[in-house]
């Protein structure tokens, strides 16, 4: 089974749902997983997805925040979510392909500006959402699955514009960036993107207070796609659509694609 996968942070999702429509009818992903859809999951625009060809959806959802859509051609079980950190957010969920493919599609939070959770309640909030991310895949040893999603951070190096800048900005600390390790080595997830394109520097996200974000390029991969180490081998052709970027009206995210056949 050969199938594509994308996975964009689409900063509401009635609010965009004609550049969702755009992408699915220009890159066409077998399943699309969406994050901060902003929507209670009886608003999300479906009719229109899948008259698009998208008739499955797995999503859990709430007014005005947060919120995680898996969109897909392929037949999908709902495979639950987590509430990491007790936060009462809508930041995961799970489905399952007909092959056994489990897909976990996740919002991690932002963590707010400040770096430093004596004095930014948000930060120490995001600290805590990966270590139970950390402890859940630790004890349920994770097989046949992709992890995708905003996961607020930009691991590496070449995943900032600068790096020693960024060094002190949320999203780039020392130790957010150990937390997301920790996160990736309990679940022995591959960094499918990395694996496919190991050098140079990869965004997916530029600020909206950029006056010309392509100009500027102060970007950063805050976007991924894992995989389980017993499929990772199977992943390939990773791209980011950074045009979605300068869409009319765009997400400040862009969409981040893999394929994968098992």
């Amino acid at each position: 089974m050969s199938f594509s996968l994308a996975t964009w942070n689409i900063n509401s999702v009635r609010l965009r749902e004609p550049l969702v429509l755009k992408l699915l009818a220009e890159h066409g992903p077998d399943v699309l997983c969406l994050q901060e859809c902003k929507s209670p999951v009886d608003k999300i625009p479906v009719e229109a997805f899948k008259a698009a060809g998208y008739t499955h959806m797995v999503a859990r959802g709430q007014k005005g925040y947060n919120g995680v859509a898996i969109l897909s051609k392929l037949p999908l079980l709902d495979a639950g979510d987590q509430d990491f950190a007790m936060l009462g957010h809508a930041r995961h969920v799970a489905a399952k392909l007909e092959n056994g493919t489990t897909i976990h599609n996740f919002y991690v939070p932002a963590g707010g500006d400040k770096p430093d959770r004596e004095i930014n309640e948000k930060f120490g909030q995001k600290l805590d959402y990966l270590s139970e991310m950390r402890d859940w895949f630790h004890s349920e040893k994770p097989k046949k699955s992709i992890l995708v999603g905003d996961l607020n951070i930009a691991p590496r190096e070449d995943d900032v514009w600068d790096h020693k800048k960024l060094l002190k900005i949320v999203s780039h600390t020392p130790v957010e960036v150990e937390a997301l390790g920790a996160v990736q080595d309990a679940g022995n997830w591959i960094d499918i993107t990395r694996q496919d394109v190991p050098t140079g520097n990869l965004y997916s996200w530029w600020s909206y207070r950029a006056a010309d974000w392509d100009a500027a390029d102060k970007g950063r991969r805050l976007d991924h796609i894992w995989a389980t180490s017993d499929i990772a081998q199977a992943g390939h052709s990773s791209h980011i659509v950074r045009d979605a970027r300068g869409w009319e009206k765009p997400s400040d995210h862009a969409p981040v694609f893999a394929s994968f056949d098992l």
